[in-house]
């Protein structure tokens, strides 16, 4: 039986609690076992090259790419779900804390990823859409997507707002 989330709502937490996280920890596991490696550092640029041997350095960087991508999965799964089950009568505090989260996400998704995927693409590939293979959509289409989910939730769109956009009381101070 779903549990109530009210900061979290329908689509909101089928993207976040559920599908974000598969989508972010499945690629530690490309990166860390299979395809592998080489694989993995063969498909973070599409110019259909193979794969070839890594040296120590880059295979110790591409299983480090690895944990981050594990690291986001864990914390939108395991965080997300402990505000839940921590605060289920606490609708403004669930929302205050995904708040903070979901800015340190969206943060991270314009500088880690679009900016640095964008500029990471040789310039003939940036505007090739189409020439894109499903890691550059991932790093960039997707997360833009995400980035643009994130804003919308802090806007209060489709959802009851809690504490953002909410008046503070005068007498109230500021945490």
């Amino acid at each position: 039986m779903p549990r109530d989330f009210p900061a979290l709502p329908g689509f909101y937490q089928a993207l976040f609690l559920y599908f974000e996280p598969l989508s972010t920890i499945s690629p530690a596991f490309l990166a860390w076992f299979f395809p592998g490696p080489e694989w993995f550092h063969a498909q973070l640029i599409p110019a259909g090259t193979p794969s070839v041997a890594l040296d120590a350095r880059t295979t110790m960087a591409i299983w480090q790419l690895g944990n981050c991508y594990m690291l986001l999965g864990l914390i939108s799964s395991l965080v997300f779900r402990a505000i839940r089950d921590a605060l289920p009568n606490n609708p403004e505090a669930q929302e205050r804390i995904l708040g903070a989260s979901m800015t340190a996400l969206a943060l991270a998704d314009v500088r880690a990823t679009i900016i640095a995927s964008w500029i990471g693409l040789p310039e003939d590939l940036r505007y090739s859409f189409g020439s894109w293979n499903p890691m550059t959509h991932g790093n960039i289409t997707f997360v833009i997507f995400l980035l643009g989910m994130r804003l919308a939730w802090l806007a209060g769109i489709g959802r009851q707002t809690y504490y953002y956009g909410k008046a503070t009381p005068k007498n109230q101070k500021l945490a």
